[in-house]
């Protein structure tokens, strides 16, 4: 086998969390009279955690002085709602099930807080995923290499073993920074022209979660 281990972004690659997020961020902005975002801008404001995603979506970002109340109540709204409409993508699963027989082992790296990332692994992916990383104080987040890092540390194997999961340009410069190969998935919060536009011609793009099974073989 190729690889052994697969370390997978969450966000966009094994969820589809893009509704949950745009509604508890329109929820936010509507309690401080702010305009609403669609989901077309949503979707281009995640990848880099929920404080950039709230930047992004409040006028004027962090100069504004109702920036840090309205990311207070995102957060808390987030909390309870971040499971209403989220799931897996169509044969996320199946995926999952087959790297589990070949015994690959897998792991999560996310921007997302790290208690929100591990209570989606343990609902979701716990009969297959280990290790769920997500944001904490002091470790930077991605495409700064150390939730990789501390992910294949974690897991006891080589980089020379692993292999890179996203769906984003973030994902791709993770990927990069951490010295490892990525496998850009299309059925995310990017498409492959956005992607090819961030650099990520040299990557293996797949259309299909149960392609990775002939990229890791």
């Amino acid at each position: 086998m190729k690889y052994s281990t697969v370390i997978f972004d969450l966000d966009g690659t094994l969820l589809n969390t893009l509704e949950d997020l745009c509604d508890s961020v329109n929820y936010a902005l509507s309690q401080y009279k702010m305009p609403k975002r669609t989901l077309e801008e949503v979707r281009h404001f995640v990848g880099n955690g929920v404080e950039k995603l709230m930047e992004r979506a409040v006028p004027d970002g962090k100069d504004n002085p109702l920036f840090e109340d309205a990311f207070s109540c995102f957060k808390e709204y987030y909390l309870i709602h971040c499971n209403d409409k989220t799931g897996p993508y169509p044969h996320i699963m199946e995926l999952l099930k087959a790297l589990k027989d070949q015994n690959v082992k897998m792991a999560i790296v996310s921007n997302k807080y790290d208690a929100a990332v591990k209570e989606l692994n343990n609902m979701y992916f716990g009969d297959y995923v280990t290790v769920a990383i997500g944001e904490s104080a002091g470790v930077r987040k991605k495409p700064a290499p150390d939730t990789v890092e501390a992910a294949i540390k974690e897991l006891g194997v080589s980089k020379e073993e692993c292999v890179y999961v996203g769906d984003s340009e973030v994902d791709h410069q993770t990927a990069l920074n951490s010295g490892l190969r990525c496998i850009s998935c299309l059925w995310g919060f990017r498409t492959k022209d956005e992607l090819l536009k961030a650099g990520a011609g040299e990557n293996i793009f797949v259309t299909d979660p149960m392609e990775i099974i002939g990229v890791i073989e």
